[in-house]
């Protein structure tokens, strides 16, 4: 399907083929007819895009910031790929679109294959011939609505949550500062509700188009007389902000045309910069618009699809939606008159010629429109249920699940650099990082999806790089489809997960599995297991981990999708402390700070025994600072003591002598050995690079963390 990208890194907006998005539950697949280009957060990204490194650095101070703690922790080449992978990321424009539902989820209710519906959410209602949008960013659009006016629906939206925030009542007078399209939309609205609109922009072309709705609208020079005039000398009701600039002066203006007690809302964005003396004399109540209304940024609504009690939330970012679709059809509003410009999908990047100011001509709404071609979504395929596999293979031929982040910035510069792998194909769930990483990183082509990838019987090896709640399923079907599997960790969530994945591996044992337990393959790890190999005695190991703060609400605490940080990113240390002694642990006691609201079990002291009588703890903290080096390890046995630093430098202290080792300008953890190692196994026939003892005896080791902080006790492991 056709898509438009906008490249970071070089400021190109182009239109790209992609693979169409996978279907997934919660969800629906719409075929777009129409979306509609933002003047202003669009224009924003790629004016952005467009400037120099510099440029960028002068505008996003916080992340030169981030950046910099960064190089300090894991070396300047480390940063700058992450940095410059990071820009040459495609981004997938568009937030406001309308079409056809060509395939439902499961779990969804409410719309059908063949619904006309208007579409809202960045990443969600992208510029695209086919689109994945959860339930709740979904409206039904009525039939006598068509799609170019439906595309409207996500900005009346945002206009209608600004002006419910108003509670503006029949027959008050309401002024609108800002006549562009967010604007003239807020002007229907307000006059749809009974209230008479004074409107203000500095674009004659703009007042006139106001007067033309039924508004009183003026230029700015003749404002305040004309609000004073307007409203009998008692000022108005209430102020909606529409405008985009850095300037202050619309909300100075709104505090000097405001009556006693009114209320400005700022909906577009605006200078915050409030005058006291104003503001303070009328008593005036300020609001900052939050988009569509609630629900917007909240993970569990957009994207889980749990709506909140209209009891108690009336108005919700969907409800909002449906709203502005109904008021469409009622033709108390007509968009029609807004629309200045349409380009085909194919000429997308003309559009943002014109709102950026290339191309020198006047513009409101501008519309991309698409070919009502049928794009049928992807089904999956009938896998056999198993290809025998030798011992020893020819190649490593790699398909791979999931192009986000860490496949981007991690995994895939580590495979460029091992010709002995061959890369086949890439999957992702949208189809668009995908596309983009198979011709980055030297990938054959783009899958459709995972039923494509494990059917073809031209790729023996799958690495899974999904979300961790898809992992497990994901493993057992690689493996049941013969393939030999790398996992990125965890490998499960759960003991059911872990088990269905022992019986797979037992009824398939020709495949190899692995997980992506990197830091056992570092360098600077392997040069401390050899300090520490004759040794006669157990060792004594800490591991503390500067974890960082996670909000409560990001996926990783979500115990069905992230696991928590311990069965999420925990099990890397554990495994690690599993490496050194050379066995999974025995028994587990946990111990959790005070979570006061702020933390969810996150700041823990692990203290693991194992079979040889060796203790190790994992001190995993989110209470300190990033810009801390995260991990070091110190490890004491039999007279000697060795000190790894955040995989930048090793000391190695025995017989009163020090050597140190150090990674100048790379952190190194690992990740490129890993993969030579399970190449090598799957060329040489085995055995796995990491023991399965260890895989599954780590991975039960941190359902036992879990567990013993809920009951505050030791829980045995053998």
């Amino acid at each position: 399907m056709k898509q438009l990208l906008q490249n970071l890194k070089n400021g190109q907006t182009t239109i790209a083929e992609v693979p169409a998005p996978v279907l997934r539950p919660g969800a629906v697949l719409v075929r777009t007819a129409a979306s509609l280009v933002s003047a202003g957060t669009e224009r924003m990204v790629v004016e952005f895009a467009e400037k120099s490194l510099v440029g960028k650095a002068r505008s996003r101070p916080d992340l030169v910031r981030q950046t910099i703690d960064k190089a300090r922790r894991e070396g300047l080449l480390t940063t700058l790929e992450a940095v410059f992978n990071r820009l040459d990321q495609p981004m997938a424009l568009g937030y406001s679109s309308a079409g056809t539902v060509i395939a439902v989820g499961a779990g969804v209710q409410g719309f059908h294959p063949g619904d006309r519906v208007a579409c809202a959410g960045g990443g969600y209602a992208v510029h695209a011939e086919v689109a994945l949008v959860p339930q709740n960013l979904l409206a039904h659009l009525p039939d006598n609505v068509d799609f170019e006016s439906g595309a409207f629906t996500t900005l009346g939206a945002i206009a209608l949550h600004g002006f419910r925030l108003a509670e503006s009542q029949l027959g008050e007078r309401v002024g609108v500062i800002g006549l562009g399209l967010l604007g003239l939309l807020a002007v229907g609205i307000a006059q749809a509700a009974g209230c008479q609109v004074f409107g203000v922009d500095l674009d004659p072309a703009r007042v006139a188009l106001a007067e033309q709705m039924g508004a009183r609208a003026v230029l700015r020079p003749q404002a305040e007389e004309a609000a004073q005039a307007f409203t009998h000398s008692r000022g108005l009701d209430a102020i909606l902000i529409c405008a985009d600039t850095p300037s202050a002066d619309p909300v100075e203006l709104a505090g000097v045309i405001a009556r006693d007690r009114a209320k400005v809302v700022a909906v577009g964005a605006v200078g915050l910069s409030l005058p006291r003396k104003i503001y303070y004399e009328k008593e005036l109540s300020f609001i900052n618009s939050r988009s569509y209304g609630p629900g917007r940024y909240d993970p569990a609504y957009e994207e889980k699809g749990q709506d909140y009690p209209p009891g108690y939330v009336r108005w919700t970012e969907g409800r909002n939606l449906q709203a502005f679709a109904d008021l469409l059809a009622s033709r108390r509003l007509d968009v029609t008159p807004l629309i200045t410009h349409r380009f085909p999908i194919d000429q997308a990047p003309a559009a943002y010629e014109l709102i950026t100011g290339k191309r020198k001509e006047p513009f409101l709404g501008v519309l991309l429109t698409y070919p009502q071609v049928e794009v049928l979504p992807t089904t999956p395929a009938s896998l056999p249920s198993h290809l025998s596999t030798s011992e020893k293979a020819s190649a490593v031929r790699l398909g791979v699940l999931g192009a986000g982040n860490f496949a981007g910035a991690v995994l895939f510069p580590a495979l460029a650099k091992l010709p002995q792998i061959e890369k086949i194909a890439v999957a992702s769930a949208s189809g668009l990082h995908a596309q983009s990483a198979a011709g980055k990183f030297g990938f054959q082509r783009a899958a459709a999806g995972e039923a494509e990838l494990l059917a073809d019987p031209e790729i023996n090896t799958v690495a899974i790089l999904t979300r961790h709640d898809l992992h497990a399923g994901q493993v057992v079907r690689a493996l049941q489809a013969g393939k030999h599997v790398f996992c990125e960790k965890p490998l499960a969530l759960n003991a059911e997960q872990l088990a269905d994945i022992q019986a797979a591996l037992e009824q398939n044992p020709g495949s190899l599995l692995t997980v992506g337990f990197n830091r056992r393959f570092a360098p600077l790890a392997r040069r401390l297991s050899a300090f520490l190999a004759d040794r006669q005695e157990p060792l004594a190991a800490h591991y503390r981990v500067n974890a960082g703060f996670l909000p409560l609400t990001h996926w990783l605490h979500d115990p069905e999708q992230g696991g928590g940080r311990i069965i999420g990113e925990g099990c890397h240390f554990i495994d690690f402390l599993a490496f050194l002694v050379g066995a999974p642990p025995a028994s587990v006691h946990a111990q959790a700070l005070p979570d006061l609201g702020r933390y969810q079990q996150d700041n823990v002291i692990l203290t693991f025994t194992f079979p040889d009588g060796s203790l190790g703890t994992v001190t995993y903290l989110a209470n300190g600072d990033k810009a801390f080096p995260k991990e070091r390890v110190e490890v004491f046995c039999g007279g000697r003591v060795a000190v790894l630093d955040d995989f930048r430098t090793l000391e190695l202290v025995q017989g009163g002598k020090k050597t140190q080792v150090r990674s100048h300008l790379r952190q190194d953890k690992g990740h490129r050995a890993e993969w030579e190692a399970f190449a090598a196994a799957i060329v040489a026939g085995g055995p796995p690079p990491i023991p399965y003892e260890h895989l599954f005896g780590v991975t039960w080791a941190s359902f036992a963390t879990v567990e013993s902080l809920r009951r505050s006790e030791t829980i045995p492991l053998i």
